[in-house]
């Protein structure tokens, strides 16, 4: 790994396809190459719109997370304070998500929302493209059992944000030094 960047895997349950008519529930993040050392946040929602199949997957309770989460900018701003400290000087920090265009849609939504920036920029390693060509196979062959399968992680992922960062984070490490290929 380069030194000057830091893989930080990213997971998010929230209550519906898209950021700004849906609300982002639950944030999971931990370093790659250090799965120990992460953040877990659960968010008091924004936006009353929800799918009943979402909230589901999660477990999560809307009723809940308005009484105890973190409001969305108090939330942001911790997630924000936690990667400048997980980074050493010079370092930047890449989002790393199992299907990274929908976790990055919202967290970057609302690091912009919420605070005007986003610590990650305006890129993320998607972990299912990047199997793809590291392994040579069809998008079909991305779903998360068939990289399990070729990868052979410890952990499994089970729709809790931090928990499946860390799976998440495993599969990347088994990537990035060339499990699974053909």
């Amino acid at each position: 790994m380069n030194p000057d960047e830091l893989y930080v895997s990213v997971d998010v349950e929230t209550s519906g396809p898209i950021p700004g008519e849906y609300s982002l529930l639950s944030i999971g993040a931990c370093l790659v190459d250090q799965p120990a050392t992460s953040i877990y946040l659960e968010l008091r929602p924004d936006s009353p719109k929800h799918d009943p199949e979402a909230l589901a997957v999660s477990g999560l309770s809307l009723e809940k997370l308005e009484r105890e989460g973190l409001s969305p900018q108090q939330a942001m701003l911790t997630f924000g304070e936690w990667l400048k400290s997980s980074c050493q000087t010079g370092q930047k920090v890449i989002f790393v998500g199992l299907n990274a265009p929908f976790d990055w849609s919202f967290v970057n939504y609302y690091f912009h929302k919420y605070l005007e920036t986003n610590p990650f920029g305006f890129t993320a390693i998607d972990m299912k493209a990047y199997f793809m060509g590291a392994v040579g196979c069809s998008w079909q062959e991305t779903k998360s059992s068939k990289m399990t399968a070729a990868l052979k992680p410890l952990s499994e992922p089970n729709h809790n944000a931090l928990d499946d960062a860390r799976f998440q984070a495993e599969l990347f490490a088994l990537m990035l030094a060339g499990k699974g290929n053909r």
